[in-house]
């Protein structure tokens, strides 16, 4: 294994509910409604995508624009207020960094959000890149973004791991030919070769991310 590679949302940051909280409000101002199956269908997903299927099940006339700005001013002043660490999460960190293993983060937020998360509960400095939804043409479930962390740190994908908590994450960090430790948040994610599945980051250390990449699929 020569590189750990971490999601942020939902992964690192219990920062689902506060997307869901400020999604509920943006539709509410397009004068559309937003529930549970809605974020379930966007989990993982790209902000332009997130605005586009808003407009779309709002039938807003919207300039996607704006959209965008109000997700950001919400999301921004809720996570100046403070965003959780995940259970286990600090402690994988420390450990993986304690163990001299090179890391990047790769998340489908935009670096706005991704930096207002580093600069508080997460650390920049545990991290030597960071790949955010603006540094890529194609986001999650694509395998770009883990391909372009992998090509940061120049390292071989296949032998990183990758920890994710959506489908569209795992998807795109098998396709970049990662193995996987997939911790479901939202929707459920399924065994698979190459792939550990647990319910917390709590389960995971240095060596079981060793025996992963050790594993022959």
């Amino acid at each position: 294994m020569d590189a750990v590679l971490f999601d942020m949302d939902g992964l690192l940051v219990d920062s689902e509910k506060i997307w869901f909280q400020v999604e509920t409000e943006v539709m509410e101002r397009l004068g559309g409604d937003w529930g549970p199956q809605d974020q379930e269908h966007l989990v993982g997903g790209s902000m332009p995508a997130t605005v586009a299927y808003m407009l779309r099940v709002s039938g807003a006339p919207a300039d996607p624009a704006d959209v965008t700005a109000w997700m950001l001013e919400g999301m921004i002043a809720r996570l100046s207020d403070g965003v959780e660490m995940m259970p286990g999460a600090a402690e994988l960190l420390a450990a993986v960094r304690q163990a001299g293993l090179p890391t990047a983060l790769v998340t489908s937020s935009v670096r706005e959000i991704a930096e207002a998360c580093l600069s508080g509960v997460i650390g920049r400095h545990n991290f030597d890149h960071v790949v955010t939804g603006d540094d890529v043409a194609r986001t999650k479930p694509d395998p770009e973004p883990y391909l372009t962390a992998a090509a940061l740190l120049g390292v071989d994908p296949a032998r990183c791991v990758a920890l994710e908590d959506s489908p569209n994450g795992v998807t795109a960090a098998t396709a970049a030919g990662c193995r996987v430790v997939a911790v479901p948040s939202l929707l459920p994610i399924p065994h698979a070769p190459g792939r550990l599945v647990v319910s917390s980051l709590h389960e995971v250390g240095v060596e079981t991310l060793r025996e992963l990449s050790a594993r022959e699929l």
